[in-house]
């Protein structure tokens, strides 16, 4: 079966996934009015990734980080939008097959992202809990706040910890934003909420591999967020790995355990995989090898945008570009420049990475801010980690829903987000068939 998609004789380009690198290009290419973009995701809004971890620590509402797809595109007749997941590629044929049938293309552009890596560890897949979607970042937040419901009327101390103390895995800027939001709540909110918990029971602790935090960063920031999370209270195990996870006891790799329900897994990610496209391919990290023009080794009209695309023509970058945002909106703009190029017969330009630089934030008026020709730290990188991810948000409503939230919260630490709200499911009826 193939897709209802109108022949209109232009070129097609279509695109998988509505991320960061996606939605740039299907927002740069239907100005040109030389292609039809037909843009395919599994979900019909946009996520805004950076900030997943202030929605499961109910610091905002999760409406006012995702865009509907269709609205970005509203009255533009050259882009369509697809809501199906891609089950395969055929390169030879020019088609994708995806749950509502298949579709020619004459450029295809994957840009489906990257998963958490779980290294292999089907029992820590089990049983922790990823931050890589919305869903993933309000399933979260059901369960912090459940648990703390369930520790009120816990009597027993150690049955009480279980519920209490939380793990984060992995020491990058997403585990250093998610542990410094932890320590903030235990130490501002929960006395609020919760009298008649001893908020000195909650220990957070935090997991990484490496002997410092945010290795990706300068040794300054690194050294400057051991300090603002030693500040809030959270507990680091450096140079440490998880061995393995139950659901309710952690195993260390020196023989240390933490007993826990909950361990929110940040370690590390993995690109998104599609089936059909050339083995050889397929580097390290499930990444797609890619030339200076993002075009997929072995193929010669199908490319790979950020997280999922490892170049290696970069000098400044022998190892591949950062899995950063930056990267795949500068990718995006690029591409669809040479789209055009391509289709006009003219020579398409390289791609070069140009680094913006690298942030993370602790906590209230604490952030770490690396940038090519500066470096700072303190309460001014955390007024321009503010600016820099409002003003990245889609939609104008969302960036003054986002900026309230945060100015309310500011003024008063506290919001009325902390609720948990459990998706409903039809009940299940014997005897009675249901569609």
């Amino acid at each position: 079966m193939q897709f209802n998609i109108p022949d209109t004789g232009q070129k097609r380009v279509v695109i998988v996934g509505g991320g960061f690198a996606g939605l740039t290009l299907a927002r740069k290419l239907s100005k040109s009015k030389r292609f039809q973009v037909v843009l395919v995701d599994k979900n019909n809004y946009h996520q805004f990734q950076p900030l997943f971890y202030q929605v499961a620590m109910a610091g905002l509402e999760p409406s006012s980080i995702v865009f509907p797809l269709r609205k970005v595109f509203q009255n533009n007749n050259d882009v369509l939008i697809r809501v199906t997941k891609v089950l395969s590629v055929d390169p030879s044929a020019s088609e994708i097959h995806t749950e509502i049938g298949s579709l020619h293309y004459d450029y295809l552009v994957l840009a489906i992202g990257a998963d958490t890596n779980w290294y292999g560890n089907e029992q820590v897949r089990a049983n922790a809990i990823p931050m890589k979607s919305v869903s993933e970042a309000l399933y979260l937040r059901n369960v912090i706040f459940e648990d703390y419901e369930r520790a009120v009327t816990t009597p027993d101390f150690d049955e009480r910890q279980r519920y209490l103390d939380i793990v984060v895995v992995g020491g990058g800027p997403t585990g250093v934003e998610v542990a410094g939001s932890l320590a903030e709540m235990r130490n501002l909110i929960i006395p609020k909420d919760y009298s008649d918990l001893d908020r000195r029971e909650i220990n957070i602790h935090l997991i990484h591999g490496d002997p410092r935090l945010l290795n990706t960063m300068s040794e300054q920031a690194s050294a400057k967020a051991e300090i603002f999370l030693k500040k809030l209270g959270v507990e680091l195990w450096m140079n440490k790995v998880v061995k393995n996870y139950d659901g309710h006891t952690v195993f260390i790799d020196d023989g240390s355990t933490i007993r826990t329900d909950k361990v929110i897994w940040a370690a590390g990610i993995t690109g998104n995989t599609v089936e059909g496209l050339p083995a050889a391919a397929r580097v390290r990290g499930n990444r797609l090898k890619t030339n200076e023009l993002n075009l997929v080794e072995g193929t010669t009209n199908v490319y790979a945008l950020g997280d999922m695309s490892f170049q290696q023509h970069d000098t400044s970058w022998p190892n591949g570009h950062p899995q950063v945002a930056q990267v795949a909106i500068q990718q995006a703009k690029t591409l669809a420049g040479n789209l055009v190029k391509l289709e006009k017969g003219q020579s398409p330009v390289p791609f070069r990475y140009r680094d913006l630089g690298s942030m993370a934030t602790i906590g209230r008026h604490k952030a770490v801010v690396d940038l090519p020709f500066w470096r700072f730290q303190g309460l001014f990188a955390w007024f321009t980690w503010l600016f820099v991810h409002l003003f990245a948000i889609l939609g104008a409503k969302n960036k003054v829903i986002v900026f309230l939230n945060w100015l309310w919260n500011y003024f008063t630490y506290d919001q009325s987000l902390r609720l948990v709200i459990k998706p409903w499911r039809k009940p299940v009826q014997e005897g009675v068939k249901q569609a």
